[in-house]
């Protein structure tokens, strides 16, 4: 097997014509073998195989830089780097991270989860490199999805201002992880129907030398291609189409299913958790199911509400319930910050947008959502999925800095629902009111069943809910970490040793003083519980609330830390957040004693 005898690229290059065939279904097969057993990003890998084995075969990384944009499709980069160990032994799957990782290896140059940054990055290294007097290669490779951010934009223009080898590879396979959407998509459709012919050329408008390339995975006709280019003093574009899930029927139908998941049937093409649910959790629904039905009804009655989507639609449709909702729904591209400032326009020209975006994405639009949205003071609902310890747990795709960020932006009401009741009435408010901008932390985990005692209005949504009346220690939960309060207080009472006061804040952006300032009367600690970082949190704004008071204050969240791949119950562990830590420092504070 050749792939076992790779173990730098400088092995790839002592391969035959041949036998660089025979590696290709190599590892094309053992690719296959790992995502269905293991799962990862399928269809972006798929495609990609035999254009990583010819940029290793024609360029000499880590000397010339390769850089990947998003990164979904560098698991054949790491079995050419000297990883294949970790996609050719079962025990050794989790031995890399899924995304490029400069603490694995010298070949990846960044940490890289996010789309759009490969240019500007490629921009950076090779002004660096000009400045030094070097004369390497610097490759930038970016999927048509990842051009519909504005980053990219930014980059190509730069770049071709800097004049300088830079070779930009994109590989257009027609598809984001939905489908794409964006003017650029004409020009490029146009440029594939025309064999890159095109007199209407946006890269060539952009001032870069053109390559067009239809047979993408073509592997001798890409290291022609490669060849030609390598070591150009001036920005190149290889315009290279391939077929995204390439050598699998099933990714290769469906492109969109196929984007990333897993484990799955090599055979029928399922994703193996569809078929071992068991009939009780097949028959809940979820958050997101739960928020999928509320907009679809909303949408049906009132043609004002709009949804916003940026890259990852299935987040609230499927391809048949877009379809069926129409202009109403609108997919920006991976492009957060259009979603931001789009959705601030749209609710200043009076119809009622919802953007849903996950927490960690979210992050790439933070001054659209301060300046256009808050500073507007305009009512635009945006609904955060993944905010939590237990959603995403890579480095590069964590969900848990949201709350410091997000609610201290003035106008902006940020809110975190406990239950599927507190949840879909919370998201109708604030569809129906025109006064705040709105963010909702969507519950992570399963749904919460917990009746609200009273309807939510303006005067409501921002006083904090008493879910359990005790004396001396009041537990206040946030969001997803509501449970756990519960939980805690449950434990010291069966203790005997206390009867905790259990709080749901409701509101992370504002306090509830009045509630603050009661409990001064019975109460000697107050704890915080919170599915985020510390550092800037919800907890630390209670704690400077209490500071000149008599009241005792314990916050506990995470770290400010760039966690990766943990496990859930060991990273809780280690931040004192298990119902018995949490339990005993309760019982330690001095405010007790």
């Amino acid at each position: 097997m050749y792939l076992q005898t790779i173990n730098k690229p400088e092995d790839l290059k002592r391969l035959t014509r041949n036998e660089l065939h025979q590696l290709v279904e190599e590892v094309r097969t053992t690719l296959l073998e790992k995502i269905s057993s293991h799962g990862g990003h399928n269809g972006p890998n798929l495609g990609v195989v035999e254009m990583t084995i010819a940029l290793h075969y024609v360029f000499e990384s880590p000397i010339d830089k390769l850089i990947f944009d998003v990164s979904h499709q560098t698991y054949i980069h790491k079995m050419l780097t000297g990883r294949a160990h970790a996609f050719l032994d079962a025990n050794q799957y989790d031995e890399v991270s899924g995304y490029t990782n400069p603490k694995e290896s010298d070949h990846d140059l960044f940490t890289v989860g996010h789309t759009s940054t490969s240019l500007s990055l490629a921009n950076g290294v090779a002004k660096a490199r000009d400045i030094k007097g070097e004369t390497n290669n610097v490759v930038a490779v970016i999927g048509d999805g990842s051009l519909s951010g504005g980053l990219a934009y930014e980059g190509l223009n730069n770049i071709s201002e800097l004049g300088t080898n830079t070779i930009v590879i994109v590989n257009d396979n027609d598809q984001s992880i939905a489908e794409n959407h964006g003017g650029i998509y004409k020009n490029l459709r146009l440029l594939r129907e025309t064999q890159g012919q095109a007199e209407s050329n946006f890269f060539t408008a952009l001032g870069f030398q053109y390559e067009y390339l239809a047979a993408g995975n073509d592997l001798d006709a890409l290291i022609e291609l490669f060849t030609k280019v390598k070591d150009s003093s001036s920005p190149v574009v290889l315009h290279i189409q391939t077929v995204k899930g390439k050598g699998f029927s099933f990714a290769e139908e469906n492109r969109e299913k196929f984007h990333a998941g897993g484990p799955f049937s090599l055979e029928t093409g399922e994703y193996l958790a569809r078929n071992t649910a068991t009939k009780d959790s097949a028959s809940k629904k979820t958050y997101n199911q739960l928020t999928t039905e509320l907009l679809l009804d909303k949408m049906a009655r009132d043609e004002k509400v709009v949804a916003v989507n940026a890259g990852t639609p299935m987040l609230l449709f499927n391809a048949e319930q877009r379809e069926k909702v129409g202009k109403q729904f609108v997919d920006v591209g991976i492009a957060e910050e259009q979603a931001a400032t789009m959705t601030a326009g749209m609710a200043k020209n009076g119809v009622k947008p919802v953007w849903a975006v996950h927490s960690t994405f979210m992050q790439r639009s933070y001054d659209q959502i301060s300046h256009d949205l808050a500073l507007n003071n305009l009512a635009g609902t945006i609904l955060v999925y993944g905010a939590s310890v237990s959603a995403m747990n890579d480095e590069s795709h964590l969900g848990i800095f949201d709350i410091p960020f997000l609610s201290h932006i003035p106008n902006l009401v940020y809110l975190a629902p406990t239950s599927k009741e507190e949840y879909l009435a919370l998201l109708e408010w604030s569809l129906d009111q025109n006064a705040h901008p709105v963010a909702i932390r969507v519950p992570v985990g399963s749904v919460e069943e917990n009746p609200i005692n009273e309807p939510i209005n303006e005067q409501t949504v921002f006083k904090n809910q008493l879910t359990k009346k005790g004396e001396r220690v009041a537990i206040i939960g946030v969001g997803n970490f509501h449970s756990l309060a519960k939980e805690v207080a449950n434990h010291l009472e069966q203790a005997g040793k206390l009867k905790a006061t259990v709080i749901n804040p409701r509101v992370i952006s504002q306090l509830d003083t009045e509630l603050l300032e009661t409990l001064k009367e019975t109460h000697e600690l107050v704890v915080t519980l919170e599915d985020g970082i510390l550092s800037g949190g919800y907890g630390q704004t209670i704690a400077s609330y209490y500071g000149d008071s008599d009241i005792h204050v314990q916050n506990y969240g995470l770290g400010k830390v760039f966690y990766d791949r943990y496990q859930v119950q060991e990273l809780l562990a280690e931040n004192s957040l298990t119902v018995e830590q949490i339990s005993e420092n309760i019982l330690k504070s001095s405010a007790l004693n």
